[in-house]
């Protein structure tokens, strides 16, 4: 026969519980408040983190010219005219070759569209050139009648360009002055802060920007590692294009998703007008072998333990961020995710309770050691 219940511990149990219940509720409002003023903020707030990124990258040259005496500002203006540099010359590392095997590369994509067309005329599909004709008629009509939804589409195109150049500009202007000033940004920070939050704001956030830099790094790794094996594959293939498309393939590299299936697509399209349909299989099956490899295998490892994060907990903040933020959300899941196990960690040094060396007993050691 089982016990009664205690009124009294079940009337604690229950007051303690709607006491936690309460916390986590104000907990949630404030965490939605907060998500909410980003929002609100988010045309700003945007430029700053990729300009934060666009640091992570960056900052190993300007500390080292800032270690050989160089002027800060003298320091940050050459690593952000480099970075351009180096930016402007991925452009044309993939423009040029591409500009220069233009004209065998249209030829490729008619003489495709003609054996497309060949081959549905004949079985199973059997589609004719009179119904090729009807079907391009109803396109053109289609097409006609949606201008008005072209125009708006078009227009949003524009303003997302726009806003696009907005943002990359702003960001270089950040990195630059995070490369100029940032070593005085904790120092003014301390300053600022009363009390305990002078000491607890500064190192979390210096704690912040060595995870940030670990997600930065790791990402360009698993992005040399994606360009090396598809190119490689592509090479064995006889692909043209294969510097360009590895290029591609390592900056998509740093936009999850997106990045992968656009950098893939263009892959695929070139092998099929340039090799054909068999080589066009073989190298998606490549593609898609070395992105599972990449985002199952090669990418949880890489980053758990640059940013200290299980595997699992990497694959399920990629995947919440992406349902919640669409792209942007895949980027930012990881850090965001590092960043909170780094505050939370924190939070266990200071609440903790201190570790107590174990008591010896001094006379049965020393009464071990005469023996």
């Amino acid at each position: 026969m089982s016990a009664p219940l205690s009124s009294t511990r079940t009337r604690a149990a229950l007051r303690t519980s709607a006491r936690v219940s309460g916390e986590l509720l104000m907990i949630l409002v404030m965490a939605a408040a907060v998500l909410w003023l980003l929002g609100q903020m988010w045309p700003v707030v945007w430029p700053l983190i990729v300009g934060l990124f666009l640091t992570t990258l960056t900052w190993p040259l300007a500390r080292f010219l800032r270690r050989c005496g160089w002027h800060p500002a003298l320091a940050a203006s050459v690593v952000t005219v480099l970075f351009l540099l180096f930016a402007a010359g991925i452009v044309a590392l993939i423009a040029v070759p591409v500009a220069s095997q233009s004209g065998e590369l249209t030829d490729g994509v008619v003489e495709g569209i003609q054996k497309l067309r060949e081959w549905a005329a004949g079985p199973p599909l059997n589609v004719g050139d009179d119904q090729i004709t009807r079907a391009l008629d109803s396109a053109i009509a289609r097409v006609q009648d949606s201008v008005g939804s072209m125009v708006t589409a078009v227009a949003t195109g524009v303003s997302t360009v726009f806003n696009g150049v907005v943002t990359a500009v702003l960001a270089l202007f950040l990195m630059f002055f995070f490369l100029k000033d940032g070593p005085r940004f904790l120092p003014w920070l301390t300053r600022q802060l009363p009390g305990r939050l002078a000491t607890d704001v500064p190192t979390v956030a210096a704690r912040g920007w060595e995870t940030l830099g670990a997600f930065v790094r790791s990402q360009a790794f698993v992005g040399l590692l994606d360009a090396v094996l598809i190119g490689i594959g592509l090479w064995i293939l006889g692909v043209p294009l294969v510097l360009p498309l590895a290029v591609l393939t390592f900056v998509s590299a740093f936009v999850p998703i997106v990045g992968a299936l656009f950098a893939g697509l263009v892959a695929v399209l070139i092998a099929l007008v340039s090799n054909g349909l068999t080589d066009a299989l073989i190298v998606l099956a490549v593609i898609v072998v070395v992105q599972q490899l990449e985002g199952n295998v090669f990418q949880p490892m890489i980053q758990s333990r640059g940013l200290g994060l299980h595997a699992a907990v990497i694959l399920l903040a990629v995947t919440l961020g992406g349902s919640l933020a669409g792209v942007v959300g895949s980027l930012l899941a990881v850090p965001v995710a590092a960043l909170i196990a780094v505050v939370w960690n924190y939070l266990r040094e200071q609440l903790g309770d201190p570790l107590q060396e174990p008591e010896t007993d001094e006379p049965a050691a020393g009464a071990a050691v005469l023996s």
